[in-house]
């Protein structure tokens, strides 16, 4: 059982690993906080070691989670080429934060007050990060849907003018975003494309894109007026138990 928060201190994800851990099972924690609820409830801990979050919305120990499950996955089953692949992933986040001119474009149509953002295969994770991450740093109201659910039902809401961003990470499913791309346009949907230049795999693609979509996320916030770092309603922990 692995449990991931950046802060350690999400009650539901501690009660689920001690329950875990109760029955038996090998527990994992992936946190920054070394000394959190969340560590000292598991057996192992994998620290994230990525500095204070200072924000409230997190940012980077969200890309610093998605690597550190990379590397557990190479370490159940290493591979020389994606080994080497993990090694480039520093420079693709550095690569990433240098587009951040190229990002400006797509501001403007993601002010508000509604947003889809829809990816596929891995990086379906990462349409999730960026709607969340416009929800509550920009209070756009944006909703995730991997590219197969949407087209099962959703896109029913698309019309002329809705703006529609793709995540795209190349790879197996990259037909199936031109394909969701095509009929989105012919509705006259404001299809924006935010695209991975990494050369990475596409299994860690979600790292530089993700960095992207946060980028893009300030930027939207800032454009609003709002201040990313400290969206109203929310705290830094969410206590949901």
């Amino acid at each position: 059982m692995i449990g991931i928060s950046q802060s350690g201190e999400s009650p539901d994800v501690v009660a689920v690993v001690e329950e875990a851990r109760r029955q038996g099972c090998l527990t994992v924690a992936i946190t920054n906080a070394a000394e959190s609820r969340l560590a000292r409830a598991s057996e192992l801990v994998l620290r994230l070691e990525a500095g204070p979050e200072v924000s409230v919305p997190a940012s980077k120990t969200y890309t610093a989670s998605v690597l550190a499950m990379a590397m557990v996955s190479h370490a159940l089953d290493p591979e020389p080429s994606f080994e080497a692949a993990l090694d480039q992933v520093p420079e693709a986040i550095s690569r990433a934060l240098d587009r951040e001119n190229e990002i400006d474009e797509l501001v403007p149509p993601l002010i508000g007050p509604r947003a889809v953002v829809l990816g596929r295969g891995f990086n379906f994770s990462t349409a999730e990060e960026i709607a969340l991450k416009l929800s509550e740093t920009s209070y756009v109201l944006a909703r995730a849907w991997s590219v197969a659910d949407f087209e099962h039902g959703p896109i029913a809401i698309a019309e002329a003018g809705l703006p529609v961003l793709l995540v795209d990470g190349g790879g197996l499913v990259a037909a199936d975003l031109d394909s969701v791309r095509r009929r989105l346009e012919a509705k006259g949907s404001q299809v924006l494309h935010l695209f991975d230049v990494s050369g990475l795999p596409e299994e860690l693609t979600p790292i530089p894109l993700a960095v992207l979509g946060q980028l893009l996320a300030h930027d939207v916030a800032v454009a609003r007026g709002i201040d990313p770092d400290q969206p109203r309603t929310i705290q830094k922990v969410t206590r949901t138990w």
